[in-house]
C-alpha cells in the first residue's frame, strides 16, 4: 500500500458522501446547504503545500461547493458532472499525469467507473457495499467525518512529508 501511496501527485474527491456526510438541506429560498469537516480542510491545505494536487470531481453543482473550494485552495472542481470519466481525463490531460499517479475517493455507484482507471481507489467507510469492495483502500471513518483527513494523513506519511509537518506544532508544546 505504502508504494501505491507515494505514487500518487493527484487527489480526487467527490464530495456529497466524501466532503460531506451526504445530507443536503435546503432553506425555505431554495439555497443549499452543505456541512462540511474541517479537519478533511486541514488535511487537503496541508497536502496542497507540500505539492500536491487536489481536485473535486462531483456529479451535482453547487456554489456551496465553490466556496468551500475557494476556501481550501483547490482549483482544479468539475462540478455537474455525470460523465465522471470525461472530467478525469480533462484533468489528467491538463496536469500531466499518469492514471497511477492519482487517487479517487468515493462513496456511491457513480464513483465505480472512475475507481476502476486510477492508481489507488479509496472508499469512505460508509460507501456503498459494491463501492468499497473494488477500493483497494477503505478508510476506517465515514464521509464527512474526517475520512478525507485520514487519506490526506496516509499519503503525507507515505510521501515523507508527516514528520516535517508535525514537527513546527509539537516544538511549541511546554510540558508541565
Amino acid at each position: 500500500m505504502k508504494e501505491r501511496l507515494k505514487q500518487i501527485r493527484l487527489l480526487l474527491l467527490d464530495v456529497d458522501g466524501v466532503l460531506t456526510d451526504g445530507r443536503v438541506i435546503y432553506d425555505d429560498e431554495g439555497l443549499e446547504t452543505k456541512f462540511f469537516n474541517v479537519k478533511d480542510g486541514l488535511g487537503i491545505r496541508l497536502l496542497i503545500e507540500c505539492g500536491l494536487e487536489v481536485g473535486i470531481i462531483t456529479g451535482r453543482a453547487s456554489r456551496v461547493v465553490e466556496h468551500r473550494c475557494a476556501d481550501l485552495g483547490i482549483r482544479k472542481i468539475y462540478q455537474g458532472e455525470q460523465d465522471k470519466v470525461a472530467a478525469f481525463r480533462k484533468i489528467i490531460e491538463e496536469c500531466g499525469f499518469s492514471e497511477k499517479e492519482v487517487a479517487y475517493v468515493g462513496d456511491d455507484l457513480p464513483d465505480l467507473p472512475l475507481m476502476e482507471l486510477v492508481g489507488l481507489p479509496i472508499a469512505v467507510a460508509d460507501a456503498h457495499r459494491l463501492v468499497r469492495e473494488r477500493a483497494f483502500i477503505v478508510t476506517r471513518t465515514e464521509g464527512g467525518r474526517g475520512a478525507v483527513r485520514e487519506v490526506c494523513e496516509m499519503l503525507l506519511e507515505a510521501q515523507g512529508f508527516w514528520d516535517k509537518i508535525v514537527t513546527p506544532f509539537l516544538s511549541d508544546v511546554v510540558e508541565l
